[in-house]
Parts: structure tokens; C-alpha cells; sequence
């Protein structure tokens, strides 16, 4: 169905035309119709609709080819990665099923200026959830917005995805292996300070089962799980390398005795002096 001219560039919604207009391209680039069905070297229509939550956005396809990275880029760019997306019946594209047309509309600012403002009223998750769907990089670079909280929460836990990955490569799977040459399935480790100590009587050892925990001296890996957002972050990443029954938490550890208590009829009862320290625990178990 051939839209009105006075459409171009605009959005609008169950039949009505908004006064938003993110992007007004007056040029032509031929009279195609809104298919792709063309070959590697056939002209990019002029205009094509996107349909978002049931919000139709009109847009030249050439605002995309500056960002062939992204999704849009690759479908609709030159590279003419789009035959993996097809049209409707009316020659409109389903784009972004599960993500509203609000924030649909205030991503697409990115194709035009490289920067996405978010309002208020848009939290930065479903914004965040938008970009990772349509390949656009979300970084402080990216998003300008008015929470920097959520904004800086959100580029926290990037961070803190890539850093659990080096330490889990580094410091974690060779515990976790020494522990399967032996033949168990499941590790209990605990994260102590490069500073810490740990000094027990031979003949009295902490009553806990202590004794059966890995040790990992890494003050850099105890920073990092003093946060309760860097253990959930974790225990994604654990997830995904699909390790089972994960716990990661807090807990006292005993590091050396305090003091000797003499009991009735000559027992001798250590006193431990505990410290709060991380702790990870997993299994590999089928």
C-alpha cells in the first residue's frame, strides 16, 4: 500500500501520524517499493516501514549505512544482509518483537547522530536490552541520560563480566581441576586477602569441615565479591560455562587459634578467631 508522501521520516501509529519525526530525508534514491527482493547490485528503496509494537516507522534505509555493524545496518546497508528478514503482506518489517515502540524510537536517534538521550520514563535496562537486540554498542560513549546511576550499573556489570572471566581462567579453573583429578565433582573455595594467614593446631583443626575448602589467596578477587551485584554477575557467568548448584556468598572463616580452652577431665578445646571472607562453590556433577 503506497504511503502519503507527507509521511517520510515520520512514525505514527494505528493509522494516525505523529508529530515526532526522527528522521526527514527529502532526497530520493529511486522509486522502489518498500521490498527487497532485489539483487547485490539493485537500488535501495526509498523509504521503508518498520513495524515496532504496533508503531510504524517510516524511514530512508539510508540512514543505516553508516552503521553496518548494527542490525538495521546489516539489513537494510549495503551489504544487503537483509534477505534474512522478509516483509509482510503490506511490504512492512516486524523489527524488535518484545520491545515497545517508545524506546524504539529513542534508539533510532543513534542512526542519525551516533547518540542515544534517553528521557525519563525509559529505564536504562529496557534500553540496554534494546541495544544488545539491535547489535548497538552501549557504553558511556553511546547513552546520554539522567540517572547515572542505572547508567553506570549497567556498564558495571559489563565490566564485571569481562573481569570474572580472567579471574575465573586464571585463578579459579585450576583449583576447580585439581579438585577433578582427584575425582570430586564440586569445589568450595574460599577467596582470603593476600595478606590473610591461616595457622591451625594440627592436633585440634577447626570442628566445620573446613579442612575440605580450596584456598585462594586474591585480594583483587575479594574486592570484587564484596559487591552483592558482582557475586549475581558471577554466578551468570558460572551459569553460562555450565557449571551446577552455585553458591557464592559470605561466610567465617577460621584463620589461626585465639586461645586454648581446658575442659573437664583434661580436653583441650581451640578457640579460632574467624574472618568474614568470600566464598564460590560449584559442581560439575551430571
Amino acid at each position: 500500500m503506497p504511503l502519503p508522501e507527507d509521511n517520510k521520516g515520520s512514525c505514527f501509529q494505528s493509522g494516525s501520524k505523529r508529530s515526532h519525526e526522527p528522521f526527514i530525508v527529502p532526497e530520493r534514491f529511486g522509486n522502489s517499493g518498500l521490498g527487497f527482493g532485489g539483487g547485490a547490485h539493485s537500488q535501495a528503496p526509498e523509504k521503508v516501514t518498520l513495524l515496532v509494537d504496533g508503531t510504524r516507522f517510516v524511514v530512508n534505509p539510508q540512514i543505516f549505512t553508516a552503521h553496518p555493524d548494527t542490525m538495521l545496518g546489516r539489513m537494510f546497508g549495503p551489504g544487503r544482509e537483509y534477505n534474512f528478514t522478509r516483509p509482510n503482506e503490506k511490504g512492512e518489517y516486524v523489527i524488535a518483537e518484545g520491545i515497545s515502540a517508545t524506546v524504539f524510537r529513542t534508539v533510532l536517534d543513534y542512526y542519525k547522530t551516533g547518540i542515544i538521550n534517553c528521557p525519563d520514563g525509559i529505564s536504562i535496562p529496557d534500553l540496554r536490552d534494546t541495544c544488545d537486540y539491535l547489535c548497538i554498542n552501549f557504553d558511556f560513549n553511546t547513552i546520554r541520560c539522567q540517572d547515572l546511576s542505572a547508567l553506570l550499573h549497567e556498564l558495571s556489570n559489563d565490566g564485571a563480566h569481562k573481569q570474572f572471566d580472567h579471574y575465573l581462567e586464571e585463578l579459579i579453573l585450576p583449583i576447580m581441576v585439581g579438585c577433578a583429578k582427584k575425582g570430586e565433582r564440586e569445589c568450595h573455595i574460599v577467596v582470603l586477602t593476600d595478606e590473610d594467614s591461616v595457622d591451625w593446631d594440627e592436633d585440634h583443626p577447626p570442628p566445620m569441615g573446613e579442612e575440605y575448602s580450596q584456598i585462594l589467596y586474591s585480594s583483587k578477587l575479594y574486592r570484587f565479591f564484596k559487591y552483592i551485584e558482582n557475586r549475581d554477575v558471577a554466578k551468570t557467568v558460572l551459569k553460562e560455562r555450565g557449571l551446577k548448584n552455585i553458591r557464592i556468598g559470605i561466610e567465617g572463616y577460621p584463620t589461626c587459634k585465639e586461645k586454648i580452652k581446658r575442659r573437664p577431665g583434661g580436653r583441650s578445646e581451640v578457640i579460632y578467631n574467624y574472618v568474614q571472607r568470600p566464598f564460590i562453590q560449584m559442581s560439575w556433577e551430571k
